[in-house]
């Protein structure tokens, strides 16, 4: 919710401060690139010190940095400090976020994968991206409501850090923990045992990886977009623009929230089945936001391709959730989010692009996702992504036998 108010004040807040549009996207990548580095550490620190310890983590980091955010926000608004200088300090307050936000995501996907059966993972991993789906409704609906008088477009920013308190103080208060198994030394010297191999590069996890990292940069990519895109396609100011990109977002994030919580429970969807027409449905949503001339066309083209990463998102989570044992899920889950967390270091150029080229960013996700349709049919492990338990055993024997075979080769 926090995330996506803040995304959708983002290009107001710019364009009010005098930041350029590539720099407004510039401010998530810092942050991105501490996600994903941090994320694998929060995600053995999980192992060791349990999920709901490691939530905490994510909350107060996101509870902060958003404060630090507001108070950035609010001296560029009162023109307090040169664009440049408000820039970098907005910069490294949202980098506390990805620095210690990060702790959230990988516990709360293992503290929910060790408590489903293999059988209802999908279905698990569906609810917990439509709780990520609800709060990108509600999160861009509350950011125009929370531009209080006297604090201006940093309003959200304060209203989401106080959500976040009221959050942290719930987690604490009222979620169940069972105490963390006592876990072996990791290192080989101590153990006597082969050194872990990276999840990215672990044959069960790789593909899903790949699959997951372009689908994460496309969505961001969009997103990062939309909103320069529908100020100039209104031609009104960014205040008054305002709550057009947050009408827009909604009609997405409700698209998201109808594949999460109804379509995938109503028919039952498998993570292969996910994971084609989640690609499929958002290449032809990005398709009509490049080809639209007008507002309406926009907001029709998001909410088709939101539809399709409200597919995509939980078909690789739970299909790479699915692919690996239980004990390795919270690594599994630093693999996901430190991918879900990289791809943002990649939005600043789709935002240059669209200066050059409005439809530009949209056709080239047409392309990287009408390449991952594909991509989809041809994979061993994503043809074979499905929640029955056996399953496991084929993808993981499947992609180690064509890992072999290349090597001879």
């Amino acid at each position: 919710m926090g995330n996506t108010g803040l995304i959708s004040v983002l290009p107001a807040i710019g364009r009010s401060i005098g930041i350029p549009d590539a720099m407004v996207s510039a401010i998530f990548s810092l942050s991105a690139l501490l996600w994903a580095f941090s994320s694998p550490f929060w995600a053995r620190s999980s192992d060791r010190y349990g999920r709901k310890p490691l939530m905490m983590v994510g909350l107060s980091g996101f509870l902060i940095s958003m404060t630090l955010c507001g108070l950035v926000v609010s001296a560029g608004l009162r023109h307090l400090a040169a664009p440049m200088v408000i820039f970098t300090l907005f910069l490294l307050a949202r980098a506390l976020f990805g620095l210690f936000g990060a702790a959230s995501n990988p516990a709360t996907q293992a503290y929910i994968a060790e408590r489903t059966p293999i059988e209802g993972r999908t279905q698990a991993m569906a609810s917990l991206a439509g709780a990520f789906g609800l709060g990108t409704v509600i999160g861009p609906f509350l950011a125009p409501l929370f531009v209080f008088p006297g604090v201006g477009l940093a309003g959200p920013l304060f209203s989401f850090a106080a959500i976040a308190l009221a959050m942290l103080f719930v987690v604490w208060r009222f979620l169940p923990e069972s105490k963390p198994e006592p876990q072996p030394p990791r290192s080989s010297e101590a153990s006597g045992a082969p050194k872990e191999r990276p999840m990215w590069r672990d044959p069960r996890m790789t593909p899903f990886l790949i699959y997951g990292f372009i689908v994460a940069t496309c969505q961001t990519g969009q997103q990062q977009s939309l909103g320069f895109l529908i100020i100039d396609k209104l031609g009104r100011s960014p205040t008054e623009a305002q709550a057009f990109i947050a009408i827009a977002m909604m009609f997405g994030a409700v698209a998201g929230l109808l594949a999460q919580w109804g379509l995938i429970r109503m028919f039952e969807m498998t993570p292969r089945q996910l994971l084609r027409w989640g690609v499929g449905v958002a290449a032809l949503g990005n398709l009509i936001v490049a080809l639209s001339g007008g507002y309406y066309g926009v907001v029709v083209g998001y909410a088709i391709s939101s539809l399709g990463f409200g597919f995509a998102r939980p078909g690789f989570t739970a299909g790479s959730s699915i692919a690996v044992g239980i004990k390795e899920q919270a690594r599994a889950a630093g693999a996901i989010a430190a991918v879900n967390g990289v791809n943002v270091i990649l939005a600043p150029g789709f935002v240059l692009l669209y200066e050059h080229f409005g439809p530009a960013p949209f056709l080239i996700n047409v392309t990287l996702l009408a390449g991952l349709l594909v991509y989809a049919f041809r994979s061993t492990a994503l043809r074979n992504a499905d929640p029955k338990p056996a399953t496991r055993d084929e993808v993981t024997q499947a992609t180690i036998e064509k890992t072999d075979e290349a090597g001879t080769a």
